[in-house]
Formats: C-alpha cells, sequence, structure tokens
C-alpha cells in the first residue's frame, strides 16, 4: 500500500525523541515500512534517515520584512507550520494526487482536516490528545472529513461531542522494552513540563527514602529552574534526555517506574511502556491509567501529593494503593 503518514514538523522524527507523538510516529514508520509498505513520510527534516520510507521535508518559509513587522500578526512558528501544512495538502491534491492510497494524519495541525475533502485518498487521523480548539472549529464548519481513531478509549470519549472514532491502542515493541531484574532506584522519564509534574515525583520518592533517577527533555526551563532543579541530589538525579536503549537500560535496573501525570494524560501507554521494564510502578491517577492497574503491578496517589508511596524493598516490593475502586475505574476524572 502506498501511505503518505503526515507526521510532526517542529522536532525530527528520531531519537532521542522531543515527545511521544515523535516516538510513535517512528515507531509507525518503521512498522509499516517492516512489513512491505510504500511509505512517505511528511515530517523534519532530521528525521531518522535510517527509517524505511522517503522524507518529505516540509517546505521553507519566511515572511517579508513588512510582514514581520505586523504586531498583530501570530508566531512565526506559528506562521511556518501553517505554510508547510498548506503546501502539503495543496500538493497531495494538485501534482501528486493519485500517488498514494491513504493519507495518515498523525499530527497536531488543523489544514489536513480542513482540506481532507480536496484529496483524492481517504484520510485516517489518530487522536494523540484531548480537544483542541482549532480542530473542533474546523469541526464545527465543515464536520468530519476524515475516518478517525483514538489513542484510548478516555480520548475517543473526550472527542465524542464532534466525531466519531474507534479505539487503536498505540503499539509497544517488547523487543525494546524488556522486563529485567530491578533492584535499583526509581526510574521517571518523560518531558520536562508542569503537565508531566516530574518534581511530584522527586517530593514522593524523597518522602519513602527511594533513589530517583529523572529522563527526557527539556521543554519548559523556566517550570525546571523553578521546580525541578532546586529539589535535585540527596538521591534524585537528572540523567539528561536518553535514547530508548540507554532509557531501557535504567528502566530493567529500576525497582519501580514512576509516572506522574498532572492533567488527564490521554494515552494509557505512558505507563505501560515503562511496565515491560520495570518491575514496579506508581502513578497519580491521569484518566487512562486504571486500564494498566489491572496488571497487577501499579499503584496510585492523588494529583499534588507525595502521599503515601511507600518504600519498596528490592524487585518485587509491594506499592500500596491510595485511591478508591471507583477512582481506578477508567471513567474517573479525580481533577475538577
Amino acid at each position: 500500500m502506498r501511505i503518505c503518514l503526515l507526521g510532526p514538523t517542529e522536532h525530527p522524527v528520531a531519537e532521542p525523541f522531543a515527545g511521544g507523538l515523535e516516538a510513535m510516529t517512528h515507531a509507525l514508520a518503521a512498522g509499516l515500512g517492516a512489513r512491505g509498505h510504500d511509505v512517505t513520510l511528511f515530517a523534519h527534516r532530521d528525521s531518522d534517515p535510517r527509517l524505511p520510507v522517503r522524507l518529505w521535508a516540509p517546505a521553507d518559509f519566511a515572511p517579508s520584512p513588512a510582514a514581520a513587522r505586523d504586531g498583530r500578526a501570530p508566531s512565526l512558528r506559528t506562521v511556518v507550520e501553517h505554510h508547510q501544512y498548506l503546501d502539503l495538502m495543496t500538493r497531495l491534491a494538485g501534482d501528486l494526487a493519485g500517488d498514494f492510497d491513504v493519507v495518515h494524519h498523525n499530527g497536531l495541525h488543523e489544514l489536513p482536516l480542513l482540506l481532507a475533502a480536496t484529496l483524492r485518498a481517504p484520510m485516517i487521523t489518530t487522536l494523540h490528545t484531548p480537544p483542541l480548539p482549532l480542530w473542533e472549529s474546523t469541526l464545527a464548519v465543515t464536520g468530519p472529513r476524515s475516518s478517525f481513531v483514538a489513542v484510548s478509549e478516555h480520548v475517543r470519549r473526550s472527542w465524542s461531542h464532534c466525531l466519531s472514532s474507534v479505539v487503536v491502542r498505540n503499539g509497544l515493541d517488547l523487543t525494546r522494552w524488556r522486563s529485567g531484574d530491578g533492584g535499583g532506584p526509581a526510574v521517571w522519564s518523560g518531558r520536562l513540563v508542569p503537565e508531566k509534574a516530574p518534581h511530584e515525583a522527586i517530593d514522593a520518592c524523597r518522602a519513602a527514602g527511594v533513589p530517583l533517577v529523572l529522563a527526557g527533555p527539556v521543554h519548559d526551563r523556566e517550570y525546571v529552574e523553578r521546580e525541578v532543579t532546586p529539589r535535585l541530589g540527596a538521591g534524585a538525579t537528572y540523567l539528561g534526555h536518553l535514547r530508548h536503549e540507554e532509557l531501557g537500560d535504567w528502566l530493567r535496573r529500576a525497582s519501580v517506574a514512576v509516572v506522574t501525570p498532572a492533567w488527564d494524560e490521554p494515552t494509557d501507554w505512558s505507563s505501560p511502556r515503562r511496565w515491560p521494564a520495570a518491575r514496579r510502578w506508581p502513578a497519580t491517577t491521569g484518566a487512562p491509567c486504571p486500564r494498566s492497574w489491572r496488571r497487577g503491578r501499579g499503584s496510585s496517589s492523588r494529583p499534588g501529593t507525595s502521599r503515601p508511596w511507600p518504600v519498596p524493598c528490592g524487585p518485587r516490593a509491594a506499592w500500596t494503593d491510595s485511591t478508591s475502586d471507583d477512582e481506578r475505574r477508567p471513567s474517573a476524572r479525580p481533577r475538577g
């Protein structure tokens, strides 16, 4: 099948990944290519050249000096991204019409939704997040012009007021995320941003007397300098931005993997990604996480608290769950 995969353009689809969207786009492109599909990946020009795809780099654009002086103009990044997706969709409807059997919108821009009806090939869109304002606006005017899949039941429900979707969960390569013996420090991994709340992981592990290592890209430097850096030391260490192989090594040595979403984490992949490698993991009650607790390897605490994750005494330590049965149901919305 000839597939045009629309990925993110702000960061390369390459390790070390800037976030989950880049990581899952990479896995999807690699998997489709390995299965013999003819894949063209629209993504940042510095994306992984080893992927079995043709890379379609976004068009360059710079506004004129006169336009750049417009004080009411959106950010340069917004203008450039608008141009890139407009050029993409115009070409897919024009000189590249008929070159693809399906277009898979795996990004976060609204223009593919707006212009999907101009394409000869059908479009499928993956919903990675809770509802986005510009997507809702587009759908309100045009209606759904794409088929939609959601990465979790929570995401499907959150979009159900404006579109219908089916759940297709993100895959997990168990040859990469292998189990380990555990027994080492706790591990927290992800983007260092307020909604991931790594500072809560530090507070919780310090209260429990558990050493913690953190890994991930710094996407909000002001937050990190205010909330994370002052908490480092005394058993809390920041490892930097790691490739998946390095992160997997740390998780296999971990006594516990800590997950601390301070928002409705859109995918139930954020915790299970870690449990094949880590022996145990506690989490705050971000919306889709409860689906994974049924595995019997997770426990939880309320967001914004460091209580009461008890000290693990080795790789098989039991961690007490501090939420009620009702709060563990996938439909729970613990935050107002």
